[in-house]
């Protein structure tokens, strides 16, 4: 039973406190968005192809965390133009805009009937430069002339006053140098970096000045032009932007290069393989080349950087089809891993950054994010994550690269992470500027008691203990490998210890599920939320116990149709417009189906899947965003959207990869050069999929899989290399 209690509501009248770093939702643009990113570099736009046509929005394009270009606006003869139609690549590497103008009249009379001109806008990101293209048609019968201006501005906005924080001071705008072809745009911050952006025009422009390039021709009947703009952030005298079409066929072969080691997925569902498709895309062009190697940046607008937690979790999901990503998180977090104690950064020896930003607020501790350590799960995580991978690899070379900085996050665990020896990872945070709470539900009203009250720290949370189960065996693993065998014995006692203290402080028999946390009191929050889901991915749980968290779970207080709630329905702070009490997260829905294939739950595992199959195929692009609300699924009609959530966002975009590998419970092993599928089953929207470059080592297979009712089919259409592969059925 669950006990109902009210939350008292505050009066009407009274303010409500501003949350640090609060992302607000000040209104809703009439104009769809659209992104592009390249590397450090990522755009946002309106359907239009403009930047900044909207006011007070996040469009813009952005390097390092720093606004370049806050507008780039077109105009026909002072108006604007009216939208034919508007579409992102199915790779992500442009957007393409096709406009006519208006009705325009000149002293009353109709001088250019509307549909006469044919614009189309081809815009792309390469490396840290805006490329557009605007190619321009006359389908009228007689010659039109016209004025086509572009209209521009920065701000040199900090990512987090992008996204709403007021800053009591900022730094210097510079007058504008305006050429002939060009106009240079700088900013010098109080960090005392010259922040600069180069606008470049080919043809040189009829009229330029510091805020607009203008052309006015005539256009024969038939006849065509093109105009070429490139907004380059932080412009190299000695490393000009490529002209647009070897930046273009450039910016083609880095997309293909990328993708070049990852299996590929085909399968008999047209509407699914679109879902593939997009979710492909987006995630390929959220991983930038570090100089550690591929690393997935969380999310655009506001999360396009390294996150130690989003950047492993996607790794995870990943893993089975290109475990390259994962090597590149394991070894950029390594390279990042704090080595002194910092409170402003949260920072102890051994721990996992959380987030990195490299823009002004940062540099001057305005925000404590320039290296941030305030996550109790990335280090756990990362232990965990070094186990897969060379359980998935078998890369002993990385393993032992990498050995030095998994016994630092270990001896963080066992220490500093567990401050009062009561053998649980808790968190806490050093400074009032620092992250209120530090696990995944990072929210401020995110860990409450069952009458709503929020609970205090030092907090243990309970997929954490999950994670730390996990990371020493997958570390014990790892220690075999090496030769450790004394090291290795001592984690799975140490991992087994575990599991009996958390099975005696965390399930909760009033609710029959696990509390999401223990408070600073040890006081069981005894709330019904999908943090127990994710408890069973870890595998910390015995069998009983993860049936009845499973059937839970399942339950409509949280399975709405379309995915698993973070919070029960009919719990206290229960509210499906909030960003994690009661609204639905894919990545969620991703790990706690991973654990249900774990126990064998495979008819949960479809439910989960069917239901974000279907939420996706209503999305805009057909992309899972980073979450939506958690509203009961209605006949004929998709899921209400989340106003601010991140969209790609590279954990829900590798959703679908993950709960393809819980359907199909897809096991390598490398040192006998085998893949196993144990008790593979398909979703029953799917009949057949065909995976393509599955790889273990050297070896490579094609797999066609095929539903009969309840049983698969398994055929290997090509091999290359020594591999065998298997079905297994326990």
């Amino acid at each position: 039973m669950t006990q109902d209690v009210p939350v008292p509501n505050p009066a009407a009248t009274e303010a409500v406190a501003e949350t640090p770093f609060y992302i607000p939702a000040t209104g809703s643009s009439s104009r769809p968005r659209r992104t592009l990113k390249h590397g450090d570099t990522f755009a946002v736009l309106d359907a239009h192809g403009d930047i900044g046509a909207t006011p007070d929005g996040p469009d813009g394009v952005y390097n390092n965390d720093t606004r370049y270009l806050s507008r780039l606006e077109l105009f026909i003869n002072g108006m604007q133009p009216l939208l034919l139609g508007s579409n992102v690549r199915d790779d992500n590497s442009l957007l393409t805009v096709d406009l006519t103008n208006p009705d325009i009249y000149f002293d009353k009379k109709l001088v250019l009937p509307k549909d006469t001109l044919h614009i189309v806008r081809t815009i792309f990101l390469r490396r840290n430069t805006a490329y557009q293209r605007l190619a321009i048609q006359n389908h009228g019968e007689v010659p039109v002339t016209l004025t086509l201006a572009l209209a521009f501005a920065t701000d040199f906005a900090d990512l987090f006053e992008a996204r709403g924080m007021r800053r009591e001071r900022r730094g210097l705008m510079r007058p504008a140098e305006v050429g002939t072809d060009e106009v240079l745009l700088s900013y010098e911050g109080l960090d005392r970096q010259l922040r600069q952006t180069l606008i470049h025009f080919d043809p040189q422009p009829t009229q330029l000045s510091a805020s607009t390039g203008s052309y006015s021709f005539t256009l024969q009947p038939g006849q065509r032009s093109s105009l070429f703009v490139a907004a380059e952030c932080n412009a190299d005298a000695d490393a000009r932007p490529l002209p647009f079409l070897r930046g273009l066929h450039a910016a083609f072969r880095d997309i293909k290069r990328s993708t070049a080691g990852a299996a590929t997925i085909e399968t008999s569902n047209t509407i699914f393989n679109q879902v593939m498709c997009r979710a492909t895309a987006d995630l390929y062009m959220l991983i930038t080349q570090t100089e550690q190697g591929p690393y997935p940046y969380a999310g655009i607008p506001w999360y396009s950087t390294t996150f130690g937690r989003d950047g492993i979790i996607t790794a995870m999901q990943m893993l089975w089809c290109d475990p390259g990503i994962a090597k590149g998180v394991l070894k950029r977090l390594a390279a990042l891993q704090a080595t002194r104690e910092d409170p402003l950064a949260d920072a102890q020896p051994g721990k996992i950054l959380h987030e990195m930003r490299g823009g002004e607020m940062a540099a001057l501790r305005e925000v404590p994010f320039g290296l941030y350590y305030g996550s109790v799960d990335s280090t756990p995580l990362f232990v965990w994550l070094a186990g897969l991978y060379a359980q998935r690899t078998g890369d002993t070379h990385t393993l032992l690269a990498l050995w030095p900085h998994i016994e630092a996050a270990l001896a963080w665990i066992d220490g500093p992470a567990d401050p009062d020896g009561d053998g649980f990872v808790e968190y806490f945070r050093m400074t009032e500027q620092g992250l209120a709470n530090q696990g995944w539900k990072d929210s401020q009203d995110a860990v409450f008691h069952a009458d709503g009250r929020l609970a205090e720290g030092p907090i243990a949370l309970a997929e954490v203990q999950g994670y730390v189960f996990a990371a020493k065996r997958a570390a014990a693993f790892c220690a075999r490998l090496l030769g450790h065998f004394a090291q290795a014995d001592a984690l799975e006692a140490a991992a087994t210890k575990l599991a009996e203290r958390f099975e005696e402080s965390f399930w909760c028999e009033r609710i029959g599920t696990y509390a999401i946390a223990l408070d600073g009191k040890k006081a069981r929050c005894e709330v019904r939320t999908s943090n127990a889901g994710q408890v069973l991915y870890s595998g910390i749980i015995q069998s009983e116990r993860a049936r009845q968290v499973m059937e839970g779970l399942m339950q409509p207080q949280f399975f709405n149709g379309w995915g698993i709630r973070t919070v029960a329905k009919d719990e206290a702070r229960y509210n499906p417009m909030s960003y994690h009490n009661g609204s639905v997260w894919p990545h969620d829905n991703a790990l706690i189906a991973l654990g249900f294939a774990r126990y064998g739950f495979r008819t949960a595992v479809d439910r989960v899947f069917k239901g974000m199959f279907n939420a996706a195929s209503y999305m805009d692009l057909m992309r899972l965003p980073e979450l939506f609300c958690g509203f009961r699924r209605a006949p004929g009609q998709g899921p209400t959207l989340y106003p601010v959530a991140c969209a790609p966002q590279a954990w829900a975009s590798a959703t679908p990869f993950a709960l393809l590998e819980a359907s199909l419970g897809i096991e390598f092993e490398p040192a006998a050069n085998e893949i196993r599928l144990r008790n593979p089953s398909l979703p029953s929207f799917l009949d057949e999929v065909v995976l393509r470059n599955l790889r273990l080592g050297q070896s490579s297979v094609d797999l066609r899989l095929r539903r009969h009712d309840h049983e698969v089919s398994l055929q290997v259409i090509r091999s290359k290399g020594h591999v065998r592969v298997s079905a297994v059925y326990s």
